[in-house]
């Protein structure tokens, strides 16, 4: 059993889930015979808390001392083993990445999308190695691609070393196989039209058309999305496995707070979220950026600043607070991921069964294990059709203001209080148009929330007024 603790000192990974065999205890032994269990011995040296042999990497690199936590606590070859032992946990108790699965990894060329990356290539490499090992060979080996969404088109100044930092993308991705992996490059744009130019001027004027700097940065998150997910539909993909890791995950649980986003914040933190067309799964949840950073550095996997923008408005400063929190105390970002996976995870935040497989009796077992217990009693009615958060239903909603709103206050009542303040114009004309701009995706989510919230008010008003027989009627449709 593990703690999933970020600060975790006992070693719980070892075991079960090392991937390459610990060094003997030979002549270094007899010098580690007075170590304590903390890892130094008399000589003030200190030693692996793992292996008990090898120094650790604060003893042996600079950088590994100043960031302290678990990184300086291990040897390089217990850190990297433990950190491989947190993935392989949440991918196998989660049934992320099953043999019948193509998985998409999302890469960004920074260090925890490399990380994730360089991880599903060892799993993929090693059921490789025991398909062409096996007499029967039934396990297939899950397929891999790899997606880098073009954003150019909306940060033209910053996208003069793009064909370069592309290049090397190509690079990366083929010196990992076999097995061969496919690379897509699709400009954001593409959530359009195929057509380039049809795509780019309603894409730069909808970015155009959000005046908040936030609800600008956020539009852009949800568009990186729902290009993910298009590459994943069009190429025959069933999951989409993202490098967001503990760090990014406590600064969006603040974000959200800040924002308004209570009431679906539970839905962005899980290991799995199977909402969207391809479920997407965060691997990475347990590990922190500064320990992926490390490992970068210690294996020399090559990262590639691309496109970086620096964040800004609300997400800027929550980013900032929680780099200033970590510093004072290496345990926070891992302390408010804990805190906030307390919440109640919603029905859609496992892997569906679908009956072909038994991938999801993993899942199944740990939610038994752990008590987590979905909340299907109350499953959202609507998603917001920006962002597709799961919509709180209002009690004070009634049919009639929404019908006599028109358009625009059916979109106020589509989306999520965060997208009605921070992206959504404010003039009933300009929403007309903002309107017009949006990729069909996000139309059609806004169609499909209208409809439901029309089921929903209906009823109840037959819950109200007591006319069970419209009740069912309107259930019946």
């Amino acid at each position: 059993m593990s703690c999933n603790s970020g600060t975790c000192q006992s070693s719980c990974y070892k075991d079960e889930y090392s991937v390459t065999d610990q060094p003997p205890a030979t002549a270094n032994y007899e010098r580690s015979n007075d170590a304590s269990l903390r890892g130094g011995d008399s000589n003030g040296q200190n030693l692996c808390i793992k292996c008990k042999v090898n120094e650790t990497m604060a003893a042996t690199h600079s950088a590994a001392a100043a960031a302290g936590g678990d990184i300086g606590r291990f040897c390089a070859d217990c850190f990297r083993n433990n950190l491989f032992g947190k993935f392989r946990f949440a991918v196998t108790s989660n049934a992320m990445i099953t043999p019948s699965d193509k998985v998409l990894v999302a890469f960004s060329g920074g260090s925890s999308s490399r990380v994730a990356l360089q991880f599903v290539h060892e799993m993929q490499q090693k059921a490789q190695k025991n398909f062409d090992a096996s007499r029967d060979r039934s396990l297939p080996v899950f397929g891999v691609g790899v997606a880098y969404i073009n954003e150019s088109i909306i940060f033209p100044a910053a996208s003069n070393d793009l064909n370069q930092a592309v290049n090397d993308m190509e690079l990366i991705v083929s010196s990992l196989a076999p097995p061969e992996k496919q690379f897509f490059v699709v400009p954001t744009q593409n959530i359009y039209s195929p057509d380039c130019a049809v795509g780019k001027n309603q894409l730069t004027e909808l970015v155009a058309a959000v005046s908040d700097a936030t609800g600008k940065e956020d539009l852009l998150e949800h568009l990186r999305m729902l290009s993910l997910q298009k590459i994943a539909s069009e190429n025959g993909y069933t999951k989409i496995v993202l490098g967001t890791c503990t760090s990014r995950i406590a600064s969006h649980v603040l974000e959200a707070t800040v924002k308004g986003q209570g009431f679906s914040l539970a839905a962005d933190i899980q290991y799995v979220d199977a909402r969207w067309e391809t479920p997407v799964v965060l691997p990475l949840r347990d590990c922190l950026s500064e320990e992926l950073n490390t490992l970068c550095s210690l294996d020399s996997l090559k990262t590639i600043e691309v496109l970086q923008q620096p964040r800004s408005g609300i997400n800027g400063l929550i980013s900032s607070f929680v780099q200033l929190l970590q510093k004072d105390n290496p345990s926070r970002e891992s302390t408010i991921l804990r805190t906030a996976g307390k919440l109640t995870p919603f029905h859609f935040n496992r892997i569906p069964e679908d009956g072909h497989d038994n991938g999801h009796s993993a899942s199944q077992r740990r939610q038994r294990k752990y008590n987590l217990k979905p909340n299907e009693s109350l499953p959202p009615k609507s998603f917001c059709f920006i962002c597709n958060s799961p919509l709180k239903k209002s009690s004070n909603t009634s049919l009639d203001g929404f019908e006599n709103g028109g358009t625009s206050a059916g979109l106020y009542t589509a989306a999520c209080s965060s997208c009605q303040y921070q992206i959504l114009p404010k003039d009933p004309s300009s929403l007309e148009y903002f309107y017009s701009l949006l990729p069909k995706s996000m139309a059609d989510l806004e169609n499909d929330s209208r409809n439901n919230h029309n089921i929903s008010v209906l009823l109840d008003l037959a819950q109200k007024m007591q006319w069970p027989a419209a009740g069912s009627r309107i259930k019946g449709d």
